[in-house]
């Protein structure tokens, strides 16, 4: 399987252990800031962050 192209948001590549989805904190999910595609989760409103802590 192909290894997906990371976000700059993203913490890590989409089902790496100890991660999870969340909605992209920059445009609050939304693909768009301004009018424009959002760069931090390029367009998708979504990133892959680190869940759990301990």
């Amino acid at each position: 399987m192909a290894e997906q192209p990371l976000s700059p948001g993203d913490d890590a590549a989409p089902g790496t252990p100890g991660t999870g989805e969340n909605l992209c904190p920059r445009c609050s999910g939304s693909g768009r800031i301004n009018g424009v595609e959002c760069p931090e989760c390029e367009g998708t409103g979504k990133v892959i962050e680190g869940i759990g802590g301990g």
